[in-house]
């Protein structure tokens, strides 16, 4: 699962470190206000990690999720200036995780040293890295981006989105109310093959033909050849070309754009993560190449009032910090995680939180309300999908929407559930 976050993109760099802490930075927020409880519990320390996209030698090729940690540190901020999370100092611990597999190590075993209650909503795409330092120490991981697939298998994981298949399945979902013919263009990778077949569940199941699976070369600087193929394979009318190549996904559809008018009107798509606002504002708005296009997301789109409480704490207490940016998925997820944490600590009530406390309660299923950003969450064994292939999601739920104005806005209301979709997908493949 990979976020699109210009300029950088995906590819490892230099693990950064402080005398400090490995890769640490500390907040400790403004103060707690005069007369609040801020200090009637024990602090609570937590984590929260993604990569920053530092300069490096392969600068190019290196992702960017700074938002959120920036984010996290925001957060901070307004909550002890407002008496903590029941009453309890937030202490964030933030790290770059530096897109390596050892930075996720890294970052894993600086949660153990800080004694960290949680690791919350935090970016890596290498669980296998970051998950057994977690579960050998007993620290739940909230919240995370869904850029693992063992997020969505390991006890101590509790996601609050359905990570990448969700949104393939629902893109195979949305892509099916309108189009005749899809031609689907996506890494030459066994993760590629795995969106290939979830795209073909959905559409199926919908009732559509089997997509046109396009391979491609992931890093490819040109995709004339695959763009060719899609357009060819889609048809002038009615068809359909998705195209799901994260950071790479602009370069795609270059290439699409310069070959269209040869074609005709064909629909393009795309799932959030590969195309998203800052994409789209960053590639013309209104005269961008998704003018139009249908895009699959976790959450509301960017515009909604349900995100207003998180903009005005991004406003008030980011200090003009440019990381963060309100319609980016990655600070969404970061915000939707750390209101998760509130939520279970103000269930739990207790004048000392600890890890297994917080364990025990996501376990017995302590609901957790988002504001409507998502389902209302629970993580008890019954609320899981329980399908191999994803057996810890309890959000099935995505939103349809479309580019229209060089805005996503809603191209449905509400969520749409793609449980079935998974479960097919899991027991199929």
């Amino acid at each position: 699962m990979t976020g699109r976050h210009r300029p950088t993109s995906h590819r490892p760099y230099k693990f950064l470190t402080s005398t400090a802490a490995a890769g640490a930075l500390f907040v400790t927020g403004c103060g707690v206000l005069p007369g609040a409880s801020g200090d009637s519990g024990e602090p609570l320390t937590v984590v929260t990690w993604a990569p920053s996209g530092a300069a490096t030698p392969d600068t190019v090729n290196t992702v960017n999720m700074s938002g959120m940690t920036a984010m996290a540190r925001a957060y901070a901020r307004w909550v002890n200036n407002n008496g903590g999370l029941d009453g309890h100092r937030l202490r964030v611990v933030t790290c770059d995780e530096s897109d390596t597999s050892t930075g996720a190590g890294n970052c894993a075993r600086l949660a153990v040293r800080e004694k960290a209650v949680a690791v919350v909503g935090s970016y890596s795409r290498y669980g296998s890295s970051f998950l057994p330092p977690l579960e050998t120490a007993g620290i739940p991981y909230i919240g995370g981006y869904g850029a693992s697939e063992e997020e969505f298998s390991s006890y101590t994981s509790y996601p609050v989105n359905g990570g990448q298949a969700a949104l393939l399945a629902g893109n195979a979902q949305q892509l099916a109310r309108s189009c005749e013919r899809v031609s689907v263009v996506r890494p030459d990778t066994l993760g590629g093959d795995g969106q290939a077949w979830l795209l073909r569940t959905g559409l199926t199941d919908a009732g559509r033909p089997e997509p046109v699976d396009i391979r491609a070369e992931e890093a490819a600087t040109s995709y004339d050849d695959a763009a060719g193929q899609a357009l060819q394979a889609a048809g002038a009318d009615g068809g359909c070309v998705t195209a799901v190549l994260g950071d790479r996904t602009e370069t795609f559809f270059d290439s699409f754009r310069r070959l269209e008018p040869s074609y005709g009107n064909v629909r393009i798509s795309s799932v959030l993560g590969s195309v998203a606002q800052p994409l789209i504002d960053s590639t013309g708005g209104r005269n961008s190449p998704f003018e139009g296009a249908y895009v699959t997301g976790w959450y509301p789109n960017s515009g909604d009032a349900r995100w207003d409480r998180m903009r005005e704490v991004i406003r008030e207490h980011a200090f003009g910090d440019n990381r963060i940016d309100p319609a980016d998925t990655g600070v969404q997820t970061t915000w939707i995680a750390y209101t998760a944490l509130s939520e279970i600590v103000k269930a739990i009530d207790a004048p000392r939180i600890t890890a297994w406390k917080l364990t025990s309660a996501l376990n017995h299923g302590t609901p957790v309300d988002t504001g409507g950003l998502t389902p209302k969450l629970r993580w008890r064994y019954k609320d899981m999908l329980g399908a191999s292939s994803y057996p810890r999601v309890v959000n099935t739920k995505v939103t349809f929407q479309t580019v229209r104005d060089g805005r996503l806005v809603a191209d449905k209301k509400g969520f749409v559930d793609v449980a079935r979709t998974l479960s097919d997908a899991s027991v199929k493949g």
